[in-house]
């Protein structure tokens, strides 16, 4: 299929990259966006059946065209996936299906992006891919006995994927907590992982209709606790540790369903998962909440090992060219939630912008510079 010469390449029509191709299409910028799905929006379609955005459509949109859904519902998973199929064609962006990108390098001065008899040489690359890539599931899964069923999130569709009996749901983010409330009733279930607190007040209420959700998600999430400000440098390794609050599910919902809490899920012992504290629930079930793996062992370049690139609001330092979107805590809390990923997409692209002015200007693509304002 040959080897195409481009100024940008995006990988991922995710909401990442689909933001970005928005703002490069803004500026007139020559690009393409390579996605590994055959569909744009298949990577939500998959997740599970009743699976509702944990944010109200007021937030749940990216720039140019808000979410089609009255501000105060909460879209379901098929919904966002339409609305980002639709987002695509609304603004004609060139995005190419059904193409995985395989190895990402260098040819020269270039970045050289493979994608199976595909070869793209670009002056950009702007790494887009959603944070839902490689599983993460402990060694010692391997352990347990063979008779448990054991699912990843990724791999959750509804109840009647599980065996008859209890439950452990290992991973207490937000979607730990939805799964672990959705099984409850009828069968015994625990919810295993530290306490990532959760935000004071009902995302579906009244308080968060007169203002409190704005004020957590535009201002708290968006504009306070970001890498720009003292607050935020102190909670970001701790949120990328723990992972981000409980969003809709509170802890008093689990205890209401009968949800039983439990240390984390320390290893094996008799083919039964061992909790921190010593107990050994006896389950049928392994619902593993416990995340996912950057999943970049394609990119071939220096200083990086598969695990999250080192970056600064999207920057690789010692990678002129190479950029990220959509990363967790990139810029913000917000940088990987659905209304965060639009301002760190202009953020690049004002300095892909740059770059390219003035290797216009000298015939040779400046180094990555390293932010543009605010």
């Amino acid at each position: 299929m040959g080897t195409h010469s481009i100024e940008t390449v995006v990988i991922g029509a995710g909401q990442a990259g689909l933001a970005t191709g928005y703002h490069l299409t803004r500026r007139g910028m020559p690009f393409v966006i390579l996605d590994a799905d055959a569909r744009v929006g298949d990577q939500w379609r998959r997740r599970w059946d009743s699976l509702r955005l944990f944010t109200p459509a007021a937030f749940d949109g990216l720039p140019g065209w808000a979410f089609p859904a009255p501000p105060h519902t909460f879209p379901t998973k098929d919904e966002m996936a339409d609305y980002l199929e639709a987002y695509a064609r609304r603004f004609e962006l060139p995005v190419r299906p059904a193409t995985r990108v395989t190895r990402l390098s260098r040819a020269g001065g270039r970045l050289l992006v493979e994608a199976g008899p595909v070869r793209y040489e670009a002056d950009n690359v702007v790494v887009a891919m959603a944070g839902y890539q490689g599983r993460k599931v402990p060694p010692f899964a391997a352990e347990l006995d063979p008779r448990i069923v054991q699912l990843h999130s990724s791999e959750y569709r509804n109840s009647g994927q599980l065996a008859p009996g209890d439950v452990l749901v290992a991973g207490a983010g937000n979607s730990g907590a939805e799964i672990a409330l959705e099984l409850a009733g009828g069968r015994r279930v625990w919810i295993a992982g530290r306490d990532v607190g959760q935000i004071p007040f009902r995302i579906e209420g009244l308080a968060s209709r007169l203002g409190l959700a704005r004020l957590v998600l535009r201002v708290g999430f968006h504009r306070v606790l970001t890498v720009r400000t003292p607050i935020g440098r102190r909670v970001r390794p701790r949120v990328i540790g723990r992972g981000g609050p409980l969003i809709r599910v509170k802890g008093a919902d689990l205890e209401a369903a009968g949800v039983q809490r439990a240390p984390e899920v320390a290893g094996v012992r008799d083919g039964m998962p061992l909790l921190a504290d010593g107990r050994v629930p006896a389950v049928d079930n392994v619902v593993w909440c416990t995340g996912f793996s950057p999943a970049l062992s394609w990119i071939d370049l220096p200083g990086f090992d598969g695990g999250e690139p080192a970056q600064l609001r999207g920057v690789t330092e010692g990678q002129p060219g190479l950029y990220f979107v959509g990363r967790f805590f990139q810029t913000a809390l917000s940088s990987s939630m659905i209304h965060g990923v639009g301002r760190d997409a202009d953020h690049v692209v004002q300095l892909i912008a740059v770059r390219s002015r003035e290797g216009r200007r000298t015939g040779v693509p400046a180094p990555a510079a390293q932010t543009v304002g605010a």
